[in-house]
């Protein structure tokens, strides 16, 4: 893009002339197909997501392990003997067998980070949702105490009264 096409487009943006945009926003005329997040429901990710994910990042790391660090002694026996008979190319292989190895052990790091997180994830979601299961069943115990009627539903408690709609007076 020229540096003059630029200048046009930025003067078109403001008088008002270029496409609008809008973000973070329904359009208020009704147009567009977004849906309000409250109308779709929450994001809902399960166990088994969960573990797949984790394991496929294991499953990753276990296959950098094995198969992408096959070349890297043969690299480093190969650039030290190049060195030792004065060829240049002996450093230039060792540096890239470095970088490889130090990308290598980034990309392993990474895939450890995701399993990790992933079991952790998994452990931390299976204690909120026992916490919740109890908190649930403690209100339910609660609730049964408060269940003490002497009359019948939705009818006035007579409990303590004497029959004439006053209290037991205390003696």
């Amino acid at each position: 893009m020229a540096w003059d096409e630029w200048e046009r487009l930025k003067a078109d943006a403001a008088q008002g002339q270029s496409a609008h945009m809008q973000l973070n926003q329904v359009d208020p005329g009704g147009g567009g197909s977004a849906t309000l997040p409250g109308k779709t429901g929450d994001l809902k990710v399960g166990h088994k997501d969960l573990e797949k994910i984790g394991g496929a990042a294991h499953h990753l790391y276990n296959q950098l392990w094995d198969k992408a660090r096959v070349a890297t002694p043969s690299s480093d026996s190969a650039a030290g003997d190049l060195s030792k008979q004065g060829f240049a190319l002996g450093a230039g292989l060792q540096h890239v067998s470095n970088r490889w190895e130090e990308q290598l052990k980034s990309l392993m790091d990474a895939c450890a980070q995701i399993s990790n997180h992933m079991q952790t994830t998994k452990a931390v979601h299976a204690n909120d949702e026992h916490y919740i299961q109890r908190q649930m069943s403690s209100i339910d115990v609660l609730d049964a105490g408060f269940d003490e009627r002497v009359g019948t539903p939705g009818d006035k408690n007579t409990y303590g009264d004497d029959g004439n709609g006053k209290g037991k007076q205390k003696e």
